[in-house]
């Protein structure tokens, strides 16, 4: 062990070598010496703890190669496009929602040019960001006025410090949900400003429980839709008429956080049925917030729509500001939006929609060609179509699936494991499900192009 120690070579020798010196013309002196000081702790430490035993860890051409594949990794993006062959349509640790192509191209206009972001140009003068989507949301929800912040739960805090500071809000025991992150609704009412009042049972409130609890100190009544859960069995709720019907005539209001958000009916691809936004506006209430990177396909984004007077309120506060979106999220946001204003339009452009509305006649075809293809590359592979499931994702319709199909696949002379292993450290990675001993994909987040993609790496491999 001491042996090797004394020969690992030092930083300073290392910044000779021709290949790292190479580096000096892109990346600042320290950077370059950072790096090899880490690679050369990492081997060290590989040496204490016994894991490196052979000489040639410490050979100085092995470190300068090391240290040069540490370089090259470090320049590089972290945040990098991958290939979706889970099924899961919103998958939040891949990013959630792919935008349309129209949406990709008004951003490659609009990011590297000045734009109109904060400035009338029919008046000539200082215009407002907010103005950007306000009409068309309008449109599409039937609701008087819009706003649009950074995420819905910026949404949820925002219309709760504005509205609702010091005051009571009341929800059901049944709807205090804990979203990703462990963020729960009953943190994000107190940050608020305002007093959390649980209403009811975890699976039964009843409308004597919202009247029983509204008092002077009572500003809202709060609906909660459970987007990433179901409750099942003895459950009973109360209809969103009767309690904007309640909140009305008590003096109160009545608020929804819908989660993800939806505009078109899913049921027509066989998924349950979903309060659309439009449903909660004609409802009565008086603010809806909602997702812009879930079901709805677009960026991330927290929309709020609702009564004007409580949108102006709303867009004075001063958290109004930290939790502004910037003008890329806007375009993305505003091209998505207007592509709903057709929904055959919609079902057309946006990804999220194409993947959800797929038939299983069209996946299996889907599944038959790649099939075809990975079994003629050599006689080593085996793909076949298996039957399975597609989840929704992004907490939307939890406990729903879509029929899907899978191409389960297995090479002769490596397992399951590292043929994953094998597509997950791609350049561009392929992220895929593992069954028993097979690799499966499934074709229904899965483009033609990317389907090729794939097939050259299984042949490349």
């Amino acid at each position: 062990m001491r042996e090797l120690l004394a020969k690992l070579p030092k930083v300073d020798k290392v910044m000779q070598a021709e290949v790292i010196t190479a580096w000096q013309a892109e990346l600042d002196l320290d950077y370059i010496k950072e790096t090899i000081q880490l690679e050369i702790d990492k081997i060290r430490q590989r040496i204490l703890d016994g894991e490196a035993t052979d000489p040639e860890v410490v050979a100085f051409d092995q470190v300068v190669n090391q240290v040069n594949d540490a370089l090259t990794i470090r320049v590089q993006p972290s945040l990098k496009p991958v290939i979706n062959a889970t099924g899961t349509v919103l998958h939040t640790n891949l990013g959630r929602a792919p935008l349309s192509e129209e949406v990709v191209q008004a951003i490659a206009e609009l990011a590297p040019s000045y734009s109109n972001l904060e400035y009338d140009l029919a008046a000539g003068k200082r215009g407002s960001r907010y103005v950007h989507l306000k009409d068309v949301l309008k449109q599409i929800t039937g609701a008087e006025d819009a706003l649009v912040v950074n995420n819905n739960a910026a949404a949820v805090l925002l219309m709760l410090s504005a509205l609702t500071e010091k005051q009571e809000v009341l929800i059901s025991r049944g709807e205090l949900v804990e979203i990703g992150g462990s963020f729960r609704i009953p943190d994000v009412i107190t940050r608020g400003g305002a007093r959390l009042r649980e209403v009811g049972a975890t699976n039964k409130t009843h409308l004597k429980d919202y009247q029983q609890a509204i008092s002077d100190q009572t500003g809202a009544i709060l609906r909660v839709h459970t987007s990433n859960y179901r409750l099942v069995g003895f459950t009973d709720h109360v209809s969103d008429h009767d309690l904007v019907e309640l909140a009305h005539e008590k003096g109160v209001l009545a608020l929804n956080d819908l989660g993800s958000g939806l505009f078109l009916d899913m049921q027509q691809f066989g998924l349950p049925y979903e309060p659309t936004v439009q449903e909660a506006i004609r409802a009565g209430f008086d603010v809806v917030t909602f997702s812009g990177d879930k079901l709805l396909g677009g960026p991330q984004a927290g929309i709020i729509v609702g009564k004007k007077h409580l949108l102006d309120k709303i867009r004075s506060h001063p958290l109004t500001r930290a939790l502004r979106t910037d003008k890329v999220t806007l375009v993305a946001l505003e091209v998505t939006m207007r592509q709903y204003l057709n929904p055959e339009v919609a079902l057309e452009k946006i990804p999220v929609l194409q993947k959800i509305s797929q038939s299983l006649d069209q996946l299996q075809a889907k599944a038959d060609k790649m099939i075809r293809a990975i079994n003629d590359l050599s006689e080593d592979w085996q793909a076949e179509r298996q039957p399975g499931q597609s989840q929704i994702g992004g907490g939307s319709y939890p406990g729903s699936t879509l029929p899907t199909a899978l191409v389960q696949i297995a090479h002769a002379h490596c397992s399951a494991a590292q043929l994953e292993h094998y597509l997950r450290t791609r350049t561009k990675p392929i992220i895929a499900r593992v069954q028993q001993d097979y690799v499966q994909l499934d074709v229904r987040t899965l483009l033609d192009s990317e389907m090729d993609e794939i097939i050259q790496v299984l042949k490349d491999m």
